[in-house]
């Protein structure tokens, strides 16, 4: 009797399956460099905040960029339909749990106000920060044109899954490659993805930097309701994998952005040596005090009015965004004074560099976060 032939499956990792090796020589946390490039704009860190309306507002927007990172404003969300955003963001907040998403798909059917993009846009740049901005593929090609001209220094083309090969019912779709072209010369970003061929197929259409994540979000439910997602680890060194070949192949390094999943240091060390060039924070940012979302987060997909594929859950709003980032800290939970641990760990990897520190040798440890912990995980 023939043996039919099954579909074949590997084993994917996420971040509490793995971890990092140290290296053989160490070096000192201080003399590490951890800034990020996308295009010619450089940053002192590695960081992005999620364009979700509960973490990034033209304020947040603002003073996030003066730390040295990159927030992304979401140009179809509250910001955008609403003349006083802070009202509804109110509203949200104080809703029921059981009320919060019926809520979240009346406050988002109100239209978007295109005069408002500038507006927000403009805020952000009066303030001192750097602006990247993010709308839909569905958008993308009305938004794109009214973003640059009123100065956004980087655009984000997001959804759940963007492909460079996208099959619709309109005549001619967004073409990424036609967008670089006509945004020139600001960047443009496009999300997200998990695979060596997708990954490397979006490089090839001349975008600045890959957003790498479907579905591991603490506010996202799109594994739940749609079974699609890779764990980050292996996600984020497929698509690593896909920059070093375009990379090999074309001369140009085009960065990935390892977006969601990320709680504490150390799943933000292991995205690095997993391969990212930055990672993307959601959840983490939503909890600092000068978050817009008052204690709570909700993913971008929440308030679809046929499909939500997100919840808005409670975070809390204690602590800041400079403890976050930059410490002090008296927690031992690694949610605070993440730029510390990324230091501290590339310096027991002997990683002077974001790119040193990818090369971190990585082991498959399914124990590694229990091993020994009897007594803490009985006191938790």
């Amino acid at each position: 009797m023939s043996i039919p032939q099954a579909k074949q499956m590997r084993r994917a990792y996420g971040f509490d399956e793995v971890a990092i090796v140290p290296g053989d020589a160490t070096i000192n946390p201080a003399m590490t460099e951890v800034s990020f490039r996308i295009g010619q704009l450089e940053f002192e860190l590695p960081i992005m905040a999620a364009a979700m309306d509960a973490v990034v507002d033209p304020k947040f927007a603002a003073r996030f960029s003066k730390m040295g990172g990159l927030a992304v404003l979401n140009l179809e969300g509250v910001q955008t339909r609403y003349d006083n955003p802070d009202d509804v963001l109110e509203e949200i907040a104080a809703a029921a749990s059981a009320e919060a998403t019926t809520l979240l798909q009346k406050a988002y059917a109100t239209p978007i106000k295109e005069e408002l993009i500038g507006q927000r846009i403009q805020e952000i740049k009066a303030a001192g920060g750097v602006c990247a901005v993010s709308a839909t593929p569905a958008n993308t090609k009305k938004f794109a044109p009214l973003a640059r001209e009123a100065g956004t220094d980087v655009f984000v083309v997001q959804s759940t899954v963007t492909s460079a090969r996208h099959i619709s019912y309109s005549e001619k779709g967004l073409v990424l490659s036609e967008l670089v072209k006509n945004i020139a010369p600001t960047p443009v970003i496009v999300g997200n993805t998990v695979s060596f061929g997708g990954c490397k197929e979006l490089m090839e259409t001349g975008i600045a930097a890959v957003q790498v994540g479907v579905g591991p979000g603490s506010a996202c439910t799109s594994r739940e309701v749609l079974g699609i997602g890779v764990p980050q680890v292996t996600a984020t060194m497929d698509c690593a994998a896909a920059r070093d070949q375009y990379y090999r192949e074309s001369g140009r390094y085009v960065p990935i952005v390892t977006d969601g999943g990320i709680r504490t240091g150390g799943d933000l060390c292991k995205a690095f040596a997993a391969g990212a060039d930055a990672v993307m924070l959601g959840s983490v940012l939503a909890a600092c005090e000068e978050a817009p979302g008052r204690g709570h987060h909700w993913g971008m997909a929440t308030p679809n009015t046929d499909l939500p594929r997100g919840v808005r859950v409670s975070v809390g709003a204690d602590t800041t965004l400079s403890h976050v980032l930059f410490g002090p800290t008296s927690r031992t939970d690694g949610t605070e004074n993440l730029i510390g641990a990324l230091r501290t760990a590339m310096g027991m990897c002997g990683a002077r560099t974001i790119r040193d520190f990818q090369q971190a040798e990585m082991v498959v440890a399914p124990s590694i976060k229990t091993e020994g912990k009897q007594i803490q995980r009985a006191q938790s």
